[in-house]
């Protein structure tokens, strides 16, 4: 770790904790249509959010735009 500067190992590392954050919380939505099942019937796909839906939705759109902007500040090389 000779030539990285500590608030280059601690972007990376937010970086990793911040993909795997975003990883399991996008498993925990809930599937928006029913597939090939939906096609006959009426799909469920524009039903309101409940709350706890909303708030993961907010929560997990926080967690990709801050992966975004951690990539674009490492991808640059803004810090070194």
């Amino acid at each position: 770790m000779g030539s990285m500067s500590l608030p280059y190992v601690i972007l990376l590392i937010s970086e990793a904790l911040l993909g795997l954050a975003m990883v399991g919380l996008i498993l925990l939505h809930q599937p928006k249509g029913e597939g090939m099942g939906g096609i006959g019937s009426g799909a469920t796909i524009f039903s309101g959010k409940r709350g706890a839906e909303a708030g993961l939705d907010r929560l997990t759109w926080g967690i990709v735009l801050s992966f975004m902007a951690v990539c674009l500040i490492l991808g640059f090389g803004l810090v070194k």
